[in-house]
C-alpha cells in the first residue's frame, strides 16, 4: 500500500473511534430525560393525544408557526386551540 492510503485508514480508524466515543458529562447532561419514540407514544396515549397528519398550505404553517413563536407556546396547543375555535363558530 502506498503511504497515503495507510494515512487515509488511520483518518478513517480515527472517525469511527470518535463516532462511537460517549459524549463528555457535560453535553450529554439530561439526554436521559427525553423518552424514545416508544415511551412518547405511551406518555401521550396516557394523555388521549392522537397522532393527526395532515397537509397544509406553506403559508398556513408559517402563520400558525409564528402565532406559537409569539405566545411561546407548544405547536400542538396552538394547533389544536385553533382548530377548537373553528369547529365551535
Amino acid at each position: 500500500m502506498k503511504q497515503a492510503d495507510l494515512e487515509k485508514l488511520k483518518g478513517v480508524k480515527i472517525d469511527d473511534r470518535m463516532g462511537r466515543a460517549a459524549t463528555s458529562g457535560r453535553f450529554g447532561r439530561g439526554s436521559a430525560d427525553i423518552p424514545n419514540r416508544r415511551e412518547q407514544r405511551k406518555l401521550d396515549q396516557a394523555q388521549g393525544l392522537v397522532p393527526f397528519a395532515v397537509k397544509l398550505n406553506g403559508e398556513l404553517v408559517k402563520q400558525i408557526q409564528a402565532l406559537a413563536l409569539q405566545r411561546q407556546a407548544n405547536l400542538n396547543d396552538v394547533v389544536a386551540e385553533l382548530l377548537k375555535k373553528g369547529l365551535a363558530g
